[in-house]
């Protein structure tokens, strides 16, 4: 079983932020994959399926993003996933707005959704597919940044990145996350 787990904030207010973009690849994987995001449990929205390289379950917490561990937490515990089985989709200042970078483990960066989910899981070691977002303009609160919506001159090339990462998230589903991270890194 394969977990993809999108970090995010519920909530219409937050829908298409910087901040949000793990909400957006999970949107994509579900609607690539026919997969019903219809289900909620262990605070979060999920969708299930059965596909021919195994079960997937996808997931967008709810506990807003600096709690994303206490719900991914009870689920991986629940149907028994192991770590080397999951992949978490989230956003990065410090990649150019639109690349990919995938990580088999590392700190949080400052992020504190991967703070929750390292102290959760007691590790740092997990897959990881972060999405650049860029720095905030000079003078921008960080907060401000990442709670604001892109441009519609932006989001254009976010909705390729949010496309290549769920591309790089199906390969999972048939390769060794070594093989994705050659393959979707990008330069």
């Amino acid at each position: 079983m394969k977990l993809f787990i999108g970090l995010g904030n519920p909530g219409k207010q937050y829908e298409h932020t910087h901040h949000n973009v793990g909400f957006d690849t999970i949107d994509v994987l579900a609607d690539k994959w026919g997969i019903d995001m219809n289900q909620t449990k262990f605070n979060a929205v999920l969708g299930m399926a059965h596909r021919p390289e195994g079960k997937v379950v996808l997931m967008k917490p709810l506990t807003y993003m600096n709690l994303s561990g206490e719900a991914v937490r009870p689920l991986m515990d629940y149907y028994d996933i192991d770590i080397e089985d999951i992949v978490v989709i989230y956003d990065d200042m410090d990649i150019d707005k639109g690349t990919l970078r995938l990580r088999q483990k590392g700190s949080a960066g400052g992020h504190n959704g991967i703070k929750s989910l390292i102290q959760h899981l007691g590790t740092q070691n997990f897959n990881r597919v972060r999405i650049g977002i860029s720095r905030p303009p000079q003078g921008m609160k960080v907060p401000d940044y990442v709670l604001s919506r892109f441009s519609k001159e932006e989001w254009p090339d976010m909705e390729k990145a949010f496309d290549k990462a769920a591309d790089a998230c199906a390969f999972f589903t048939e390769k060794p996350f070594a093989e994705v991270m050659n393959k979707f890194n990008q330069k």
